[in-house]
């Protein structure tokens, strides 16, 4: 599969790079964008950890990291990536997506998913997208489900935390056969937050 940088007028999806880095720590250095992801980066050591983890796996071909840029600033605010990239099947997983408070519950979100997922289906012609989160993490799960993406059931005891809890997860994905409709339904919101700006 062939990835590459996803733009509109609000957001720019980047491949993630080395000197990303600095600017990765300031969005990054908020303790509460942390306490349902599997990873922090709210230290240099940490990440520097985020960084070389991600371009490895992008190496390996099973994940593509992107950083989040907002257009207006030009600053990177967070981060997201393709994950559990199966090219037989036709899959992946969007994920490990995290966003500096200051543009929570704003049209940035939307925007990164409306791109990524017109980009699985219309270019990649995907069978599935995937999107998960912790059974425990409720406003994610509340704004996956904005998205309309389809929740499939919860997996029982499918990953320990970082702390070392139990973490149920919860699973949604998106067809080709939902994309037109979920297409639809993104297209009316980002419309609905322009008209708010």
């Amino acid at each position: 599969m062939n990835f590459i940088a996803l733009e509109n007028q609000v957001v720019l999806l980047k491949p993630l790079e080395q000197e990303d880095t600095q600017e990765l720590l300031e969005a990054g250095s908020y303790p509460e964008i942390w306490p349902h992801m599997s990873t922090t980066v709210e230290k240099m050591v940490d990440v520097n950890n985020f960084v070389d983890k991600a371009l490895e796996k992008k190496h390996e071909k099973t994940e593509f990291p992107f950083v989040i840029v907002d257009e207006k600033s030009g600053k990177i605010i967070g981060s997201t990536r393709f994950m559990d990239i199966d090219e037989t099947h036709k899959r992946l997983e969007i994920g490990s997506t995290w966003i500096t408070p200051a543009f929570w519950r704003t049209a940035i979100n939307t925007n990164c998913k409306y791109l990524l997922l017109q980009y699985c289906f219309e270019v990649l012609n995907l069978q599935r997208v995937q999107i998960k989160t912790d059974h425990e993490n409720l406003r994610s799960q509340k704004a996956i489900e904005r998205l309309g993406a389809t929740k499939e059931g919860v997996l029982r005891n499918h990953m320990l935390r970082k702390d070392g809890t139990t973490r149920h997860t919860v699973m949604y994905s998106i067809t080709p056969q939902e994309w037109p409709q979920v297409k639809n339904h993104l297209q009316r919101l980002l419309i609905d937050y322009e008209e708010k700006s």
